[in-house]
């Protein structure tokens, strides 16, 4: 903490899809970076890449990293893939990411989805009677 505990905000983007968790702290306006990573930039096997142990390991450097420029607490948006054909929902990174966060003594503020949601654009696949299974 700083010398009178006053805390220092940044913004924790994490974005966590089913092949990659990657997470980027910038300052409280969002034009800054101070930090990313990526849970491939941590493992070697692509099939680990959006696994809960990559993610940790991930946001332990990106805690490191912004602890050591001023921040000591961060507000997390958490987004999944989204959009026209992805799934709304965040891969398993996700949540592995955000308590890595707070064990390395970041305060965590408001934790916010901010997942893409389609407003009806284009047709979906799967033709007239939807997907058959």
């Amino acid at each position: 903490m700083n010398p009178q505990n006053k805390i220092v905000w940044g913004i924790a983007h994490i974005y966590a899809s089913y092949n990659d968790t990657i997470i980027h702290v910038t300052d409280i306006t969002g034009t800054e970076s101070i930090a990313r990573s990526s849970g491939g930039q941590m493992v070697k096997a692509h099939r680990l890449e959006s696994s809960p142990t990559a993610a940790m390991m991930a946001a332990k450097k990106v805690a490191e990293l912004a602890l050591e420029r001023g921040i000591n607490g961060v507000h997390v948006k958490v987004r999944g893939p989204g959009g026209h054909q992805g799934p709304q929902a965040p891969g398993p990174g996700a949540q592995a990411s955000v308590r890595a966060l707070s064990r390395m003594g970041l305060r965590i503020g408001i934790i916010e989805d901010v997942t893409p949601l389609p407003h009806d654009g284009c047709k979906k696949k799967g033709g007239k009677r939807g997907r058959r299974v």
